[in-house]
């Protein structure tokens, strides 16, 4: 079974209401009020055209900045070296990790990422997070100039590593990408809870067996 994980919201933390708030308070003093400038800045051209890589940041922040009448300094104070400052969620790398030693005692699972997420970004986690070298591939958007939802980055992702639609579960927290990643062909999970993921997941893996107890981990 190939497993394949959407990174913001289902393995690092991804909460653009409290970055909002974090930063622009006084740009949107309510809760309801960061939500809807969250969603006005992270859900336009000028923010999914820095995640597939066609405007830097800085374009990004100036179009952003103009468009929403905020200022452009505060703007890249947020989002600069905001791939360092994303946080694990601990309950999803925990599964991760089981997943790994699953792998590693021989059952059939190969573990992939499929993720939205701006090239600076990628290249933090990746020096930042040595679980992040453990999967067996992946791809990031601002790699490959397409975004989630259009089937190409599926596509990408399938023939790059071979991936057997039948054979392949998709985890994201986006409606939207869950449905493209079904109707690609794959098997796919919307997640909405991390905690819940593990039990969601158990469905589409091998039953554990004597497999995995034919080749005992070894003392480090």
């Amino acid at each position: 079974m190939n497993v394949v994980f959407d990174l913001g919201a289902v393995l690092f933390t991804w909460e653009p209401t409290r970055l909002v708030q974090a930063h622009l308070a006084e740009h949107a003093p309510t809760e309801s009020a960061a939500a809807a400038l969250g969603r006005a800045l992270f859900h336009h051209d000028d923010w999914t055209s820095f995640d597939c890589g066609t405007r830097t940041l800085e374009e990004a922040v100036a179009r952003m900045a103009a468009r929403l009448s905020l200022p452009a300094d505060r703007l890249l104070a947020m989002l600069d070296g905001l791939g360092e400052r994303l946080a694990p969620i601990d309950v999803t790398v925990a599964l991760l990790e089981d997943l790994f030693e699953r792998r590693e005692a021989g059952e059939p699972l190969k573990l992939y990422y499929l993720s939205n997420m701006p090239a600076p970004y990628a290249r933090a986690i990746l020096a930042r997070h040595g679980f992040m070298r453990r999967f067996d591939g992946g791809v990031f958007s601002g790699d490959v100039k397409f975004l989630k939802p259009h089937r190409e980055i599926y596509e990408l992702l399938a023939v790059r590593h071979a991936l057997a639609a039948e054979q392949t579960v998709f985890i994201d927290d986006s409606a939207p990408n869950v449905e493209a990643a079904r109707a690609f062909g794959w098997h796919a999970i919307h997640c909405t809870a991390p905690a819940t993921l593990a039990t969601q997941l158990s469905r589409y893996l091998p039953v554990r067996s004597t497999l995995s107890m034919s080749k005992p981990r070894l003392p480090a």
